[in-house]
């Protein structure tokens, strides 16, 4: 056998060796199971016996904790978006739906692989909006007060972008609408304060409803779905209102009170019709009324301008 036979059949046995002494090695990543013992609670802050549901605060406080948990998603029940948490959690959650409101809060609380464990919490927590009294005492002269569209004020009604406020693309002049829809300047709009924290607004429209395109968002009792700007028959309506956190987006440093009055149901309206309920109080004196709404064209934000009826 020559040196190079040799050397090929040294290699050879080695290898037969080396493969010959190696283990399987065999890893494991355990059982994939999911997390246990999920436990949340819910701590309505102000809760006693005489205010089962929490003192207006709208404020929960949840403590969430499962063992073999990785990670936490808490859906609060009231339409905003779901929170993930990395470690078990306390966090204090506020609710803004006016009045008592039950709410069905899902976490789901992921492990190992992905798999996870669910459980749902339900709870009723009351919520009323704190607003200055002295927006109250203007609104409603803490009685009953009634308003209408100032037509004697440049740009008493005004269009522009929802996401812009500074930007106007179209302003009403003075006694602009008599011609066409002097009703948008007849309505009356009364506010009234019930009781504390209950209100209520009547309209009043004697020559009937002002709308821009024919159709009031929200379904207003015999306005056609589509038509020309003008005045349509409207019998009135009286519904329930409130005061809410202003929800347009418009900053707290911009001339606003950051207060929004929400009305109820589909009957009433306040000067022009919206495709939502709210009317942002840009400014608001005993003598003087500054609304902002969205309008009934996507993206579009009217604003109003209103005195004290005579």
């Amino acid at each position: 056998m020559n040196i190079r036979t040799r050397i090929i059949s040294l290699i050879f046995a080695v290898l037969i060796i080396g493969f010959a002494s190696c283990t399987e090695e065999n890893y494991s990543l355990g059982a994939l199971t999911g997390p246990t013992d999920l436990v949340v609670t819910a701590e309505i802050i102000g809760k006693t016996v005489a205010a089962p549901n929490g003192d207006g605060t709208g404020k929960v406080k949840f403590t969430i904790s499962a063992k073999e948990a990785l990670a936490y998603k808490v859906d609060f029940g009231d339409g905003s978006p779901a929170q993930v948490y990395s470690v078990a959690t306390t966090v204090t959650k506020t609710y803004q739906k006016i009045g008592t409101n039950n709410y069905k809060v899902n976490v789901t609380a992921s492990g190992k692989g992905g798999i996870s464990t669910t459980t749902i919490k339900s709870i009723d927590v009351f919520f009323a909006y704190d607003v200055n009294p002295a927006i109250i005492t203007a609104l409603t002269n803490n009685a009953s007060k009634a308003w209408v569209v100032d037509k004697s004020l440049s740009n008493h009604l005004t269009v522009g972008p929802w996401d812009n406020y500074k930007t106007i693309w179209w302003g009403a002049g003075v006694d602009e609408k008599v011609k066409c829809c002097n009703c948008f300047y007849t309505a009356t709009f009364t506010f009234i304060k019930v009781s504390s924290n209950i209100y209520s607004l009547q309209v009043a429209t004697p020559d009937g409803a002002f709308t821009k395109t024919g159709s009031l968002a929200g379904g207003l009792p015999g306005i056609p779905e589509s038509g020309d700007e003008g005045c349509y028959a409207y019998a009135g309506g009286t519904s329930d209102f409130s005061f809410i956190p202003a929800g347009s987006g418009v900053p707290a440093s911009a001339p606003s009170t950051q207060t929004s009055i929400v009305l109820s149901g589909v009957n009433t309206f306040i000067g022009y019709g919206a495709t939502q309920k709210e009317y942002e109080i840009l400014e608001i004196t005993s003598t003087y009324m500054y609304l902002r709404v969205r309008g009934t064209e996507t993206g579009n934000a009217w604003t109003l301008k209103f005195k004290p009826a005579p």
